[in-house]
Protein backbone atom coordinates (compact mmCIF):
# COMPACT_ATOMS: atom_id res chain seq x y z
CA UNK A 1 0.00 0.00 0.00
CA UNK A 2 1.70 3.35 -0.84
CA UNK A 3 1.49 6.28 2.00
CA UNK A 4 2.57 9.64 1.71
CA UNK A 5 1.21 13.02 3.35
CA UNK A 6 1.65 14.94 -0.24
CA UNK A 7 1.57 14.74 -3.64
CA UNK A 8 1.49 15.70 -7.19
CA UNK A 9 -1.33 16.25 -9.48
CA UNK A 10 -0.22 16.51 -13.10
CA UNK A 11 -2.59 19.19 -14.20
CA UNK A 12 -2.61 23.00 -14.52
CA UNK A 13 -6.48 22.90 -14.24
CA UNK A 14 -7.39 24.80 -10.77
CA UNK A 15 -10.94 23.14 -11.57
CA UNK A 16 -9.76 19.90 -11.11
CA UNK A 17 -6.91 20.46 -8.39
CA UNK A 18 -10.05 22.17 -5.93
CA UNK A 19 -12.20 18.93 -6.65
CA UNK A 20 -9.16 15.98 -6.19
CA UNK A 21 -8.13 18.20 -2.82
CA UNK A 22 -11.94 17.99 -1.66
CA UNK A 23 -12.37 14.59 -2.60
CA UNK A 24 -8.97 13.56 -0.51
CA UNK A 25 -9.80 15.35 2.24
CA UNK A 26 -7.07 16.73 4.53
CA UNK A 27 -4.79 13.25 4.94
CA UNK A 28 -2.55 14.29 1.38
CA UNK A 29 -1.55 17.66 0.51
CA UNK A 30 -2.46 18.01 -3.36
CA UNK A 31 -0.11 20.62 -5.33
CA UNK A 32 -0.24 21.21 -8.78
CA UNK A 33 2.79 20.08 -11.40
CA UNK A 34 2.63 23.93 -12.10
CA UNK A 35 4.56 24.73 -9.28
CA UNK A 36 7.24 22.54 -10.65
CA UNK A 37 7.37 22.78 -14.73
CA UNK A 38 5.20 24.62 -17.11
CA UNK A 39 5.75 22.28 -19.86
CA UNK A 40 3.04 19.94 -20.71
CA UNK A 41 3.82 16.03 -21.79
CA UNK A 42 2.38 15.36 -25.21
CA UNK A 43 -0.38 12.97 -24.45
CA UNK A 44 0.56 10.05 -26.97
CA UNK A 45 -1.52 7.39 -25.55
CA UNK A 46 -4.35 6.17 -27.23
CA UNK A 47 -6.58 5.95 -24.36
CA UNK A 48 -7.28 7.82 -21.31
CA UNK A 49 -5.70 5.28 -18.65
CA UNK A 50 -2.38 5.35 -21.23
CA UNK A 51 -1.93 9.36 -20.85
CA UNK A 52 -2.90 9.14 -16.80
CA UNK A 53 0.12 7.25 -16.82
CA UNK A 54 2.08 9.21 -19.07
CA UNK A 55 1.39 12.34 -17.04
CA UNK A 56 1.98 10.68 -13.86
CA UNK A 57 5.37 9.65 -14.76
CA UNK A 58 5.88 13.32 -15.79
CA UNK A 59 5.12 15.24 -13.13
CA UNK A 60 6.59 12.75 -10.75
CA UNK A 61 10.16 13.33 -12.64
CA UNK A 62 9.52 16.85 -12.71
CA UNK A 63 8.57 17.02 -8.94
CA UNK A 64 10.35 14.11 -7.17
CA UNK A 65 7.16 13.02 -6.07
CA UNK A 66 4.29 10.51 -5.98
CA UNK A 67 2.33 11.60 -8.75
CA UNK A 68 -1.70 11.60 -9.55
CA UNK A 69 -2.63 11.86 -12.80
CA UNK A 70 -6.15 12.87 -13.68
CA UNK A 71 -7.03 11.77 -17.72
CA UNK A 72 -10.97 12.63 -18.08
CA UNK A 73 -13.31 13.32 -21.29
CA UNK A 74 -16.69 13.17 -22.66
CA UNK A 75 -17.12 10.23 -24.85
CA UNK A 76 -20.68 10.26 -27.36
CA UNK A 77 -22.43 7.20 -28.24
CA UNK A 78 -23.67 9.08 -31.83
CA UNK A 79 -20.04 10.33 -32.33
CA UNK A 80 -18.46 6.93 -31.76
CA UNK A 81 -17.01 7.92 -28.67
CA UNK A 82 -15.51 11.18 -29.59
CA UNK A 83 -14.15 13.52 -28.75
CA UNK A 84 -12.80 10.97 -26.26
CA UNK A 85 -9.24 11.50 -25.31
CA UNK A 86 -9.35 15.16 -27.51
CA UNK A 87 -12.29 16.17 -25.23
CA UNK A 88 -10.21 19.20 -23.98
CA UNK A 89 -8.74 19.90 -27.52
CA UNK A 90 -12.04 18.75 -29.35
CA UNK A 91 -12.25 22.59 -31.16
CA UNK A 92 -8.49 22.93 -31.45
CA UNK A 93 -7.52 24.36 -28.27
CA UNK A 94 -9.75 27.05 -28.23
CA UNK A 95 -11.43 26.35 -24.93
CA UNK A 96 -14.50 25.03 -23.24
CA UNK A 97 -17.16 27.48 -25.16
CA UNK A 98 -15.90 26.40 -28.25
CA UNK A 99 -15.59 22.72 -27.38
CA UNK A 100 -19.13 22.84 -26.27
CA UNK A 101 -20.49 24.70 -29.56
CA UNK A 102 -18.57 21.93 -32.25
CA UNK A 103 -20.33 19.16 -29.70
CA UNK A 104 -23.30 20.85 -30.02
CA UNK A 105 -23.04 21.38 -33.70
CA UNK A 106 -22.00 17.78 -34.15
CA UNK A 107 -25.28 16.88 -32.49
CA UNK A 108 -27.26 19.80 -34.06
CA UNK A 109 -30.41 17.46 -35.52
CA UNK A 110 -29.28 14.50 -32.98
CA UNK A 111 -32.84 13.36 -31.18
CA UNK A 112 -32.27 13.07 -27.28
CA UNK A 113 -32.67 9.26 -27.62
CA UNK A 114 -29.40 9.61 -29.56
CA UNK A 115 -27.58 12.06 -27.49
CA UNK A 116 -26.40 9.10 -24.56
CA UNK A 117 -22.74 9.97 -23.16
CA UNK A 118 -20.86 9.55 -20.24
CA UNK A 119 -18.05 11.22 -18.61
CA UNK A 120 -15.07 8.72 -18.21
CA UNK A 121 -12.21 9.56 -15.81
CA UNK A 122 -9.14 7.14 -15.72
CA UNK A 123 -6.80 7.92 -12.36
CA UNK A 124 -3.24 6.68 -12.21
CA UNK A 125 -0.64 7.06 -9.31
CA UNK A 126 2.32 6.52 -9.67
CA UNK A 127 5.17 6.51 -6.30
CA UNK A 128 8.02 7.55 -8.40
CA UNK A 129 8.63 8.38 -12.27
CA UNK A 130 9.85 4.78 -13.54
CA UNK A 131 7.46 2.73 -10.68
CA UNK A 132 6.28 -1.10 -12.48
CA UNK A 133 2.97 -0.83 -10.69
CA UNK A 134 0.83 2.52 -11.14
CA UNK A 135 -2.87 2.01 -8.99
CA UNK A 136 -4.82 2.89 -12.14
CA UNK A 137 -8.89 3.52 -11.20
CA UNK A 138 -11.32 4.42 -13.78
CA UNK A 139 -15.39 5.53 -13.09
CA UNK A 140 -18.21 6.22 -15.54
CA UNK A 141 -20.74 9.19 -15.64
CA UNK A 142 -24.12 7.98 -17.62
CA UNK A 143 -26.29 10.89 -18.70
CA UNK A 144 -27.16 12.57 -21.99
CA UNK A 145 -25.88 15.47 -24.13
CA UNK A 146 -28.67 18.53 -24.12
CA UNK A 147 -29.44 20.74 -26.80
CA UNK A 148 -27.84 23.70 -24.74
CA UNK A 149 -26.05 25.11 -21.97
CA UNK A 150 -27.55 24.96 -18.80
CA UNK A 151 -26.04 26.05 -15.40
CA UNK A 152 -23.60 28.11 -14.12
CA UNK A 153 -20.84 25.39 -12.24
CA UNK A 154 -18.15 23.22 -13.28
CA UNK A 155 -16.01 23.37 -15.77
CA UNK A 156 -15.56 22.34 -19.85
CA UNK A 157 -18.95 19.97 -21.04
CA UNK A 158 -20.48 20.17 -17.25
CA UNK A 159 -23.14 22.87 -18.94
CA UNK A 160 -24.41 20.41 -21.96
CA UNK A 161 -24.12 17.03 -19.91
CA UNK A 162 -27.70 16.05 -18.40
CA UNK A 163 -27.67 13.89 -14.78
CA UNK A 164 -31.05 11.69 -15.19
CA UNK A 165 -31.16 10.82 -11.80
CA UNK A 166 -30.94 14.44 -10.64
CA UNK A 167 -32.94 16.12 -13.63
CA UNK A 168 -30.23 18.71 -14.09
CA UNK A 169 -27.05 19.24 -15.75
CA UNK A 170 -23.66 18.95 -14.42
CA UNK A 171 -23.16 22.39 -14.12
CA UNK A 172 -26.50 23.06 -12.30
CA UNK A 173 -25.02 20.57 -9.72
CA UNK A 174 -23.37 22.46 -6.39
CA UNK A 175 -19.78 21.48 -6.47
CA UNK A 176 -20.30 19.48 -3.46
CA UNK A 177 -22.56 17.37 -4.90
CA UNK A 178 -20.89 16.68 -7.88
CA UNK A 179 -18.03 15.60 -6.07
CA UNK A 180 -20.30 13.09 -4.57
CA UNK A 181 -21.27 11.80 -8.41
CA UNK A 182 -19.07 12.99 -11.03
CA UNK A 183 -16.56 10.42 -13.20
CA UNK A 184 -13.85 11.71 -10.43
CA UNK A 185 -15.50 11.05 -7.58
CA UNK A 186 -16.41 7.21 -8.72
CA UNK A 187 -12.63 6.68 -9.68
CA UNK A 188 -11.78 8.50 -6.47
CA UNK A 189 -13.77 6.29 -4.37
CA UNK A 190 -11.86 3.76 -5.79
CA UNK A 191 -8.15 5.05 -5.31
CA UNK A 192 -9.16 6.01 -1.82
CA UNK A 193 -10.10 2.42 -1.08
CA UNK A 194 -6.73 1.19 -2.58
CA UNK A 195 -4.80 3.79 -0.14
CA UNK A 196 -6.67 2.97 2.70
CA UNK A 197 -8.46 6.09 2.57
CA UNK A 198 -11.69 5.02 2.44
Amino acid sequence: MMTFDELVLASHNAGKLKELQAMLGDAVRVRSVGEFSDVEPEETGLSFIENAILKARNAARVSGLPALADDSGLAVDHLGGAPGIYSARYADGQGDAANNAKLLEALRDVPDAERGAQFVCALALVRHADDPLPIVCEGLWHGRILHAPRGEHGFGYDPLFWVPEQHCSSAELAPADKNRLSHRARAMAQLRARLGLA
